[in-house]
């Protein structure tokens, strides 16, 4: 049976539901197409209480992190955040994940398919004095588009136009404490907000009631193949590595030892033999995941995710291809 986040009850009767992730989600409201426009060129509104809220507690917990991760963490400060990496020894990819430190501790955003394996994995390799806590039952909501920052103003204590690109910081909403981070998932500016249910439902109705849009995962589909963003499970996976997926700029090879590094030292000597690939096609047919890639007849790839862009009114896609053909 599926699981319903705490905004579930203020939705569910005006939209399509679908399962991701063992969650009963928001597929679509209006119309995937009107969502997609409504996030490019003003402001939607997404449930995503679904992701992992991981906590590491203690003294060492950014350094302990930063072993495990190929980016250099230990140069955040509090309110402070970036994008990452959770490798396997073979440089292979368990998951992507967004840091947030705080004053006491550090806060792992992960993805929601992977949240039991990604806090078994941590609580195995990180050191005792360092715990891992999973929260559930809050509130997480992400208000993006170029006109998000502006609509949540007016019901924020504090100027969020102070408030850069992956920072964040706890500020009160409709005279309520939150916490809002400058982070997404769309391509666009915008928020993301961690709240109780009960303030996460008054705000859900307050956005709407100010004229956010509503949107599904359709759309967060679309607006993140738009912007080239990967999707854990399909865009990379264990058996892929950053420098399979073009996300080698997430590893630091300046900084310290960290788990994968030594597999990812020979096949950046080595090379790779596939690389990850933007596709654009001719026609309406839209490629889905599992699709093959053909160059000349003859099949030279597999497609990982595929859509159709309404920003460029044609479909669009990613996958993997001989290094050769990237």
């Amino acid at each position: 049976m599926s699981r319903h986040t705490p905004l579930y009850e203020v939705y569910a009767s005006r939209c399509r539901l679908a399962e991701f992730a063992g969650w009963a989600l928001p597929l679509q409201f209006s119309g995937l197409t009107q969502e997609h426009q409504a996030v490019r060129q003003g402001a939607g509104l997404f449930d995503i209480s679904h992701m992992g809220q991981l906590w590491l507690r203690g003294s060492a917990a950014l350094s302990a992190l930063n072993r495990l991760v190929p980016t250099d963490v230990t140069h955040l400060e509090p309110g402070q955040a970036l994008y990452t990496l959770l490798l396997n020894e073979a440089g292979g990819i368990l998951d992507d994940v967004v840091v947030y430190v705080q004053a006491d501790a550090v806060l792992l955003i992960v993805n929601g398919a992977t949240v039991d394996t990604d806090r078994a994995w941590l609580a195995t390799h990180l050191p005792p004095a360092v715990t891992v806590e999973q929260a559930e039952g809050q509130v997480l909501m992400a208000l993006q588009g170029p006109k998000a920052v502006a609509l949540l103003q007016g019901f924020c204590d504090l100027s969020l136009a102070d408030l850069g690109r992956f920072s964040h910081q706890s500020v009160t909403l409709l005279g309520r404490p939150a916490w809002v981070a400058r982070t997404g998932y769309t391509g666009e500016d915008g928020v993301e907000i961690l709240t109780t249910p009960e303030l996460g439902r008054d705000l859900w109705r307050t956005l709407l009631d100010a004229g956010v849009a509503p949107c599904g995962l359709g759309a967060r589909d679309t607006l993140r193949l738009e912007a080239g963003l990967h999707l854990y499970g399909q865009d990379m996976t264990a058996a892929t590595t950053p420098l399979e997926a073009c996300l080698a700029w997430l590893v630091d090879w300046h900084k310290g030892d960290f788990l994968g590094r030594p597999a990812l030292e020979r096949q950046r000597q080595q090379g790779v033999a596939q690389k990850l690939v933007g596709l654009t096609l001719s026609d309406r047919h839209i490629a889905r995941s599992g699709y093959p890639i053909l160059e000349a007849g003859r099949v030279v790839g597999r497609v990982t995710s595929g859509t159709f862009a309404p920003s460029l009114g044609r479909p669009i896609a990613l996958g993997y291809v001989p290094t050769s053909l990237a």
